[in-house]
């Protein structure tokens, strides 16, 4: 039984680190235009939800539109990120 105790383990983290993905980094209400994820947006005042999985939600506050910025990670990125930050 132990020559799965590894893929038990990476299955584990690899569902450990799904959850934590879509959970909330941090929240900007601004209107700067120097962000490393926007760089060649100029979309005026917005709400940016920064995910965990390096994905960006963007609310532009006068059309409430959202637009998605940046990278998702995925597979062993995001698994190397989730064991890097908990």
């Amino acid at each position: 039984m132990s020559q799965y105790n590894d893929r038990v383990e990476k299955q584990r983290l690899k569902l450990e680190a799904e959850e934590w993905a879509q959970g909330v980094k941090s929240i900007h209400a601004h209107s700067l235009t120097s962000l490393f994820y926007a760089n060649d947006r100029n979309d005026g005042s917005v709400l940016d939800i920064q995910y965990n999985d390096g994905s960006v939600k963007r609310t532009i506050s006068s059309t409430d539109e959202v637009v998605m910025l940046g990278k998702s990670l995925r597979g062993e990125e995001l698994i190397n990120e989730y064991v890097r930050n908990t």
